[in-house]
């Protein structure tokens, strides 16, 4: 492309200089073989040189219009080649840019869709796990289930277990308490006197304690001093008694006033002598005496009396 501006640059010249040449030449004159000769005479009647000046002028006029049109041309032409040679220039900057980012892109592309396609082997390796879990999971539920029911049945066999047990337990035990219910004859009743009174045992001591020690000596037998719960058990107890007085498991030592059998119950039927109980000198314990009836006395519990044991034999 440089060289076809020069061309171009060269022709102008051309032009210029061919045009400077007709400005020069005297019509008039003619130079041959280095002789000037002078044109002869005209008549000015003819008009014959008159219209070749003018001829030669107007094409003089149109050289020169033509050049300054091929000039004006051909500078618009390189003002627009310059234009277009720059825009694509620029172009191209911008189309390499595009390559570039074009690549940078590609790559891109290529890498979220290798870490896609490593996301999606992820995603089925963790769903293959996640199902594999979940029947896992369904299997265990289904075990606990099984063995929920079998802990069920083994829970209600154990509770009818139980119940069966217990009722062996308890008429174990009645049978124990009726076979022990009645104290050895030997053991016993050789040294005290035995009684009986619809479902309790009682014997009488020979010897005398305090309250505490005759209370103490009966549950060294399985037993407790005496609770009178009824008149006929105390007609019963005071015929047994005769001329002697015996320690009864009644007592106000816990507070004055408040009498309470041995098992812990408050006295509700009394049977005192009368101006009974009276607590003289710290008198805390119960007698059971009969003379002219059968009655109860405060007595001093460090007092050494005979006692009565009772044992319940359906306890």
């Amino acid at each position: 492309m440089f060289h076809r501006s020069s061309d171009r640059v060269e022709m102008v010249v051309e032009i210029y200089e061919s045009t400077d040449t007709v400005r020069g030449h005297d019509p008039d004159t003619e130079k041959e073989g280095g002789d000037t000769k002078k044109a002869p005479d005209t008549d000015p009647n003819t008009g014959g040189d008159t219209a070749w000046s003018r001829c030669y002028r107007v094409t003089a006029v149109c050289v020169v219009l033509l050049c300054v049109l091929l000039l004006t041309a051909v500078t618009v032409l390189w003002i627009k080649f310059t234009i277009l040679n720059t825009e694509n220039n620029r172009l191209q900057t911008s189309y390499n840019n595009l390559t570039i980012e074009r690549d940078q892109l590609q790559t891109s592309y290529n890498n979220l869709t290798i870490e896609r396609d490593q996301l999606q082997t992820s995603y089925n390796t963790l769903t293959i796990e996640r199902d594999q879990l979940q029947t896992s999971n369904n299997n265990l539920t289904i075990e606990r289930d099984q063995l929920q029911t079998s802990y069920n049945n083994l829970t209600k066999e154990r509770d009818q277990l139980q119940t069966r047990y217990n009722t062996l337990t308890i008429e174990r035990d009645q049978l124990q308490r009726e076979r022990d219910g009645y104290w050895s004859t030997h053991d016993l009743c050789y040294k005290e006197r035995c009684f009986s009174f619809n479902s309790s045992f009682y014997y009488m001591s020979n010897e005398k304690k305090n309250w505490e020690e005759s209370r103490q000596d009966c549950r060294d037998k399985g037993a407790d001093l005496v609770i009178i719960n009824s008149r006929e058990e105390q007609v019963f107890i005071g015929n047994q008694l005769g001329s002697s007085r015996a320690w009864i498991g009644l007592s106000d030592r816990a507070a004055e006033g408040e009498w309470k059998w041995v098992d812990g119950t408050s006295l509700t039927t009394a049977f005192w002598a009368e101006r009974e109980p009276n607590n003289t000198d710290d008198e805390d314990c119960a007698e059971i005496f009969s003379l002219n009836g059968n009655f109860w006395n405060d007595e001093k519990c460090s007092n050494n009396e005979h006692w009565i044991c009772e044992r319940r034999v359906s306890q």
